[in-house]
C-alpha cells in the first residue's frame, strides 16, 4: 500500500469474516471470507471505482470502511488535517463524533428513505443529531435540495411522492448534509433506468468538485464507472485482483478476471461490437467458505499454470498506473478487447 500525505484513506490488509453455524448448539464450522486481505488507498478529491460481481464482497468492504459492519481484521486509516485516525481504534462514542467526516450513499431510494418523515425530516436529521436546528437546519436543507436537482418546496413532501431517481437525489443530499470528506457509494445507481444513471453519476461528479471530498464507488458494472473513477479496483472472492487508473486499466487490463468483465461491455458502434471477442468465463464463482487453493481465479481462468494452483499471487506492479494480482501479468498481453 502506498502511504503518503496525498492519501485521505488507507486501508490495509481489510478482513471480514462471517461465521457458519450449525447444530443445535450453533457450532461455528467455518466461515464465509466476504473480504480477504484487501489493501487500496483513497487519494483526496478522487472516486475510486470498487468493481466486481455479485457476491465478491466489494458491499461488505464498502460497509467495514465506516463501521457499519465490524471487520474482522486489518487497518483503516483516515489522513485529515495533518493527523491520521485509526477507524477500528475508536470507541461507539468516538465513532459518532467522527460520523460527519464519512457518510454512504446507500443503494436502494426506496428502502433507504424513511417512507412517514418528510423530505425536510429525512435530510435534516443529521443536521439535527450534530445540533444544528429550527431555521438554519431548513435553510441548510433547501440549499442541499437545490445542490442536488431538487425544489425548495419539495422540504415539505415524503418520499412516495418522488421517482426513482429524485429519491436517490435525496439520499444524495443526506449524505452531503454534514459536509463530510469521504463519501461510500453503494450501487447508487444499480436501482434505477439506464437514462436515470446518467444523471446521477454526472450529478455526482458535479458535486464531487463543488465539495471537494472523494468516493469510493461500489459498482458490479464496469461501464457504470468508466466516466466517473479515476482509479478503479477489481474484487474477485473477496480479494482486489487489479487495481490502478482508469484509462490504462480499461485500454490495457493486466489481470484475466478485469479482461473478461471488460469483454462483456457493451460497445455503441454495431460494427465493432460484431467484431470483437467475448470471453466466456468457464464455471461458477467459487464457494467463498471454501476458496480455491493458489490463485481464487485459477479454476476460470485461460492462462491458469500450475503454480496458479499453489500459489496466491500478490499485487504487483504490471505497468506504469497499475497493480494487478496475477503471476503472469507482465507477460500476458491483454488487448484487443
Amino acid at each position: 500500500m502506498n502511504s503518503n500525505h496525498d492519501n485521505i484513506l488507507e486501508v490495509k490488509d481489510l478482513q471480514k469474516f462471517f461465521p457458519i453455524r450449525r447444530g443445535l448448539l450453533k457450532k461455528v464450522v467455518g466461515h464465509v471470507r466476504a473480504v480477504d486481505d484487501v489493501s487500496f488507498e483513497v487519494r483526496r478529491g478522487e472516486t475510486l471505482g470498487l468493481v466486481g460481481e455479485s457476491g465478491c464482497g466489494k458491499t461488505t468492504a464498502g460497509r467495514c470502511l465506516l463501521r457499519l459492519i465490524e471487520p474482522t481484521g486489518g487497518e483503516i486509516a483516515i489522513r485529515h488535517d495533518g493527523k491520521t485516525t485509526d477507524i477500528l481504534a475508536l470507541s461507539q462514542k468516538q465513532l459518532k463524533a467522527f460520523r460527519p467526516f464519512m457518510q454512504m450513499i446507500f443503494q436502494d431510494p426506496n428502502s433507504s428513505l424513511n417512507p412517514r418523515m418528510t423530505v425536510g425530516d429525512i435530510v435534516g436529521e443529521p443536521l439535527k443529531v450534530n445540533g444544528i436546528s429550527g431555521a438554519a437546519m431548513e435553510e441548510k436543507v433547501a440549499v442541499l435540495l437545490e445542490s442536488v436537482g431538487l425544489k425548495r418546496q419539495d422540504i415539505h413532501r415524503y418520499p412516495h411522492a418522488f421517482s426513482g431517481g429524485q429519491r436517490q437525489r435525496i439520499g444524495i443530499a443526506r449524505a452531503l448534509a454534514l459536509e463530510p470528506k469521504l463519501i461510500i457509494a453503494d450501487e447508487p445507481v444499480s436501482a434505477l433506468d439506464v437514462s436515470v444513471q446518467a444523471q446521477i453519476l454526472n450529478l455526482l461528479s458535479d458535486l464531487r468538485a463543488k465539495f471537494g471530498f472523494s468516493c469510493v464507488f461500489v459498482a458490479h458494472d464496469l461501464s457504470v464507472v468508466e466516466h466517473i473513477s479515476d482509479r478503479v479496483a477489481v474484487m474477485y472472492l473477496g480479494r482486489i485482483v487489479e487495481i490502478g487508473d482508469s484509462d490504462i486499466l480499461y485500454r490495457t487490463p493486466s489481470h484475466p478476471y478485469t479482461e473478461a468483465l471488460l469483454s462483456a461491455v457493451p460497445i455503441a458502434d454495431p460494427k465493432e461490437q460484431r467484431q470483437r471477442k467475448r470471453i466466456a468465463l468457464a464455471g461458477e464463482v467459487p464457494d467463498a467458505s471454501k476458496p480455491p487453493s493458489g490463485c481464487a481465479f485459477h479454476p476460470r481462468c485461460q492462462y491458469a499454470k500450475d503454480i496458479c494452483k499453489q500459489e496466491i499471487p500478490r499485487l504487483k506492479e504490471a505497468t506504469k498506473g497499475t497493480r494487478a494480482a496475477c503471476h503472469f501479468s507482465e507477460e500476458l498481453t491483454l488487448r484487443g478487447i
